[in-house]
């Protein structure tokens, strides 16, 4: 099982805290977001006195409350096309089990979620990576790339739309060359989506689940954790129009017995937010990402491809390694009592090698703490005695 690139640095963090340095975390999507009120307040309302076991597939009334939310943004489907789980992990987990046999082959556009690797090593399968550039934004791969990578043994395709790490969002165009690559292999194509709210700069975000002719191929992911501020809750679906694949998948939450009560409550009351919030978080999103991305892009030797959508930017740095560079952030400086930690995005890649002047920027903090941020990186690459000059 690999180690997790975002959270492998935390002893280093923890022993800078402990000399009283300021850790900025970038490293981790955990936002400083409130949890809309009327989720908490669910939870704080409830009056149980048996914390009884749901039903595996989740309660019924939250699984067709989530089929009206899909429904308003032009999703079409029912409630039994849903499965909740402990998060949009065990989603792709559930997924990854269902549709593929130990040994299959799943292709995935790099750099991606890191733990994706994790998803696939615990059900048996084997990473086949299709590179994205720095240079081109991180878009999608051309669909030659992807045919060099099938063989009889590729099942499906991944991919993250609006993406983590790289916050790039997928046009219709792209999505359509991967309808026809799925079609003509008959594969299944996963998409996580649960960055969906989070598009700026006017951009709309196509679901997967609206590509014409693959309806039976295609396979949701979604969670709350990102979308209402709740990464603890632990809340994820998974989503398809194919119900023997919905119907297999639910073995498995059978298996596992009922995802978790209370979070499901404030799920379920989370349906209620207002629009006003998704507005307001859309706005501040988008003064930090400006804040990160054109304060990095103003620093000697940086680039950064403006994301539109997710909290995530990725930055090239003029350094021999992120790796040691992010370490040595934690180890060995500070500026005015502060540091910053990142994730080295040489974990997010599958193919030896790549990301290693890279990192992933999680901007989901406020504003002034960004602000510093950009400082401290600043000053540090003036004395990181791996500066590339």
């Amino acid at each position: 099982m690999p180690a997790s690139p975002i959270r492998k640095l935390v002893p280093y963090s923890e022993i800078a805290k402990a000399k009283g340095v300021h850790v900025i975390h970038l490293n981790i999507g955990q936002p400083d977001i409130e949890t809309p009120e009327v989720a908490r307040k669910a939870i704080q309302e409830a009056d149980i006195k048996v914390l009884a076991y749901s039903h595996s597939a989740g309660f019924e009334s939250y699984r067709k409350g989530l089929a009206n939310y899909y429904q308003k943004h032009d999703i079409a489907v029912d409630f039994e096309d849903i499965l909740i789980t402990t998060g949009g992990s065990e989603a792709l987990s559930f997924g990854f089990m269902t549709c593929c046999d130990p040994g299959d082959e799943i292709i995935i556009p790099e750099p991606f979620y890191a733990n994706y690797n994790g998803f696939a090593t615990s059900a048996g399968l084997k990473v086949v990576p299709v590179t994205s550039s720095i240079d081109e934004g991180f878009g999608l791969p051309s669909v030659q790339e992807f045919e060099k990578k099938i063989t009889p043994k590729t099942k499906a395709i991944l991919i993250c739309n609006p993406g983590n790490p790289t916050g790039y969002l997928y046009k219709k165009e792209e999505l359509e060359q991967l309808r026809d690559i799925v079609l003509k292999h008959n594969l299944f194509l996963f998409a996580d989506e649960v960055y969906r709210e989070f598009c700026y700069d006017g951009a709309i975000p196509f679901s997967v689940m609206n590509l014409e002719g693959i309806e039976q191929n295609v396979v949701l992911i979604d969670s709350v954790s990102k979308r209402y501020s709740m990464c603890g809750a632990r809340i994820g679906a998974l989503i398809s129009k194919n119900r023997e694949l919905i119907n297999a998948a639910l073995k498995f939450g059978q298996a596992r017995l009922s995802p978790p009560t209370y979070a499901q409550i404030a799920s379920e009351a989370a349906l209620a937010t207002p629009d006003e919030y998704f507005t307001n978080v859309t706005q501040e999103y988008v003064k930090r990402r400006d804040i990160m991305v054109d304060g990095l892009n103003a620093i000697d030797g940086v680039r950064c491809p403006k994301p539109k959508g997710a909290f995530y930017c990725v930055a090239e740095f003029p350094v021999d390694d992120t790796e040691k560079f992010c370490q040595w952030l934690l180890e060995s400086f500070d500026y005015q009592g502060n540091t910053v930690m990142m994730a080295p995005l040489s974990g997010f890649y599958a193919t030896p090698g790549l990301g290693k002047k890279e990192a992933r920027i999680a901007y989901v903090l406020e504003q002034k703490e960004l602000e510093m941020a950009v400082k401290c990186l600043e000053e540090a690459l003036k004395v990181y005695p791996g500066t590339l000059r």
